[in-house]
């Protein structure tokens, strides 16, 4: 691969760069009237949509079921809490509960995140290469976007049954659509783009930058380690600023027909009003251990995945009368 040229303060150096795992070399720059990083395309090869989807999809849900295979219990403790009103008890047992049916919609929401984020991110840069944070900003929300259509029937299921409601997935779901109809599964859809989107761009914006700034201080490509670290940062930083956000949503889900809270708004005047402000701010310990471990877990397994990826396609092209063997 060859290197990258980094412009610091009029001056350059070289470094060797794989963004998020696409075989490319990208140029970066850092000018005096840019606070952030900038990227020239000028040089790129044609943007190939179809290969970037493709590796954005593998990578993205396989670093999605490592996750919550891994987390999962904690994420369910998260939920319990939140779910809980006033000084109700947290039950310990079952944490497990509904991995099976949520790892089913974990990795293609996770495939289709990453799989529109990254071709998202990639032409946005050529069209606005002196903007990476915004780039990622909206290549994040774009991204959340599109998986929330599958994302939040697997979280409405997910957290159901995380607080006992339901003994399958099957199950939630048929008796969901039964006593609730269609829409059920997406109840709390507007209150989950309202965490995910922010939280998505936010996120994502956070790693892009410190994981530049990381690699231009270094002067060299990064880690898994490194990648692991910047990612656990960046997701625990983001999930504490968006639990309120998290807390609105879960109770919004798993209220069922029971419809204690009519909407967003009235959500939050019922949580401060019986339970206090502070109730915004339920699970939050847990939240953003789930999400720092989440993120170091989920960006490492992203940029090895990529960069598997990326290597194989360099050697694929290298020899692409093996095709033929």
């Amino acid at each position: 691969m060859r290197p990258v040229m980094l412009a610091v303060g009029g001056k350059n150096s070289s470094v060797e760069h794989s963004d998020m795992g696409i075989s490319k070399v990208q140029h970066y720059s850092l000018g005096s009237k840019a606070p952030f990083a900038s990227v020239n395309t000028s040089d790129e090869k044609p943007f190939d949509f179809i290969r970037t989807l493709i590796d954005g999809v593998i990578a993205g849900g396989t670093a999605g079921v490592v996750v919550e295979t891994a987390l999962y219990p904690i994420d369910t403790i998260k939920t319990r809490l939140q779910a809980a009103r006033g000084g109700g008890q947290i039950v310990l047992k079952g944490l497990y509960s509904g991995l099976a049916g949520n790892i089913a919609g974990v990795l293609p929401a996770s495939a289709m995140f990453v799989g529109v984020y990254e071709p998202t991110k990639q032409k946005l840069l050529r069209m606005f290469p002196e903007n990476l944070s915004a780039v990622a900003l909206t290549a994040g929300a774009v991204g959340g976007l599109a998986a929330s259509l599958i994302r939040v029937p697997t979280e409405v299921i997910k957290q159901r049954m995380q607080t006992g409601q339901f003994a399958s997935a099957p199950e939630a779901v048929r008796l969901i659509v039964a006593k609730e109809g269609f829409k059920g599964l997406y109840a709390g859809y507007r209150s989950f783009l309202l965490r995910d989107l922010p939280f998505d761009a936010i996120q994502f914006c956070l790693y892009e930058q410190l994981r530049f700034g990381y690699k231009l201080a270094a002067k060299r490509d990064l880690n898994d380690p490194e990648n692991a670290i910047i990612g656990a940062f960046a997701g625990a930083l983001t999930g504490a600023i968006t639990t309120p956000l998290d807390v609105i949503k879960t109770r919004l889900m798993v209220q069922g027909s029971a419809n204690q809270y009519n909407g967003i708004v009235d959500c939050v005047k019922t949580i401060v009003k019986e339970e206090g402000a502070p109730a915004l701010l339920k699970g939050i310990g847990p939240r953003v251990l789930w999400i720092g471990i989440g993120g170091s877990i989920f960006f490492g397994v992203l940029e090895r995945t990529k960069r598997i990826l990326a290597e194989r396609n360099v050697n694929h092209n290298a020899h692409p009368e093996e095709k033929h063997d």
